[in-house]
């Protein structure tokens, strides 16, 4: 029995959901649905039955399918914009940074919603709406890794940049292989891993103005 079905057997028969209480249960059943389905393959019917409700209940809240995809992209893409900010202000010694933020992103895909499908895997990246907050969030994710590298390295913005690009990248793009093929190593390990091997490059430029930790 899914979260959705459980809430629902729990709650007296006829009791009404306050608004937002209802919105996130939809967004939960929708989350299911186009995880397992993908987005062109579910259907409003399948998401109303899943959360418990009649269809004009679910388009009282989102008019149509895309509008509630929309919904959760924008809501898992702050999730993750969130941990990779919070990984690198958990800790002002660098290595731990960079294994911190690699971490953010394992825990990311790890989640046993599958929340990252919609993000990283979506079957509607030929959407521009979609294509636009996939874009946007890596751009952010990568100008938060940005600001400590420019600021600990002295680089430009620029330089900074392509940096930071380049271990998100790697971040999720290796987190998404090891989730995928269901590698034996152990998360902690594969972090470790991936962290030695950034860290071997990223350490090669100095501090500015401080010891390299």
């Amino acid at each position: 029995m899914t979260a959705t079905e459980q809430t629902e057997a729990a709650r007296p028969k006829g009791t009404r959901l306050p608004r937002r209480a209802r919105r996130n249960q939809l967004l939960g059943a929708a989350q299911e649905v186009f995880v397992a389905q993908g987005y062109h393959a579910a259907a409003m019917d399948d998401i109303a039955e899943r959360a418990g409700v009649s269809k004009p209940v679910l388009y009282q809240h989102f008019p149509g399918k895309l509008d509630l995809y929309l919904a959760l992209l924008d809501q898992h893409c702050e999730s993750l914009l969130q941990s990779v900010r919070t990984a690198l202000a958990s800790t002002s010694d660098n290595k731990q940074r960079v294994e911190a933020t690699m971490d953010a992103y394992f825990a990311y895909v790890e989640d046993e919603g599958g929340a990252f499908r919609l993000v990283f895997e979506s079957d509607l990246t030929n959407e521009p709406a979609v294509r636009e907050r996939v874009d946007r969030v890596s751009m952010q994710c990568a100008e938060a890794i940005s600001d400590v590298i420019a600021e600990d390295t002295g680089l430009s913005t620029d330089e900074s940049m392509l940096l930071a690009t380049g271990l998100g990248g790697v971040s999720q793009v290796v987190a998404r292989y090891w989730l995928s093929s269901e590698s034996p190593v152990p998360r902690d390990k594969a972090v470790q891993l991936l962290t030695s091997l950034a860290w071997r490059g990223i350490a090669g430029f100095p501090l500015h103005g401080a010891e390299q930790h």
